[in-house]
């Protein structure tokens, strides 16, 4: 048997076990001790089910963004040693093109300011 069928029969079928089993191990009996938010033995004041904002995940996913970014183009400085550096640089163009687009567009949106 060729070793990537049986690898991906192996991730395929040990998923889908796991999907299957954390559907009927979790004990879905709520009662209100475990609904009720721990404030110390006091009673709660207010909801302890607070949406979060929106803007905390956007900021966050821009974070994750640009940190990628640094790293696809940390090998940069070793291109120019290539054969034909050109087409690497001209991908790195391509792709620091996009991503200041992107910042530019979410800028001009209003995405990136905290307070509303």
């Amino acid at each position: 048997m060729n070793p990537l069928i049986a690898m991906v029969c192996t991730t395929t079928l040990l998923s889908t076990a796991l999907a299957i089993v954390s559907f009927w191990l979790p004990q879905m009996s709520p009662d209100y001790q475990k609904l009720s938010p721990y404030e110390c033995g006091f009673d709660p004041i207010g909801s302890a089910r607070l949406p979060f904002s929106m803007r905390f995940f956007l900021v966050a996913i821009l974070f994750l963004l640009f940190d990628l970014e640094i790293a696809l183009l940390l090998p940069i400085p070793w291109a120019d040693q290539l054969d034909a550096p050109f087409h690497t640089f001209e991908m790195t163009l391509v792709v620091l093109t996009l991503l200041t687009l992107g910042l530019i567009y979410e800028w001009m949106r209003g995405g990136l300011e905290w307070a509303e």
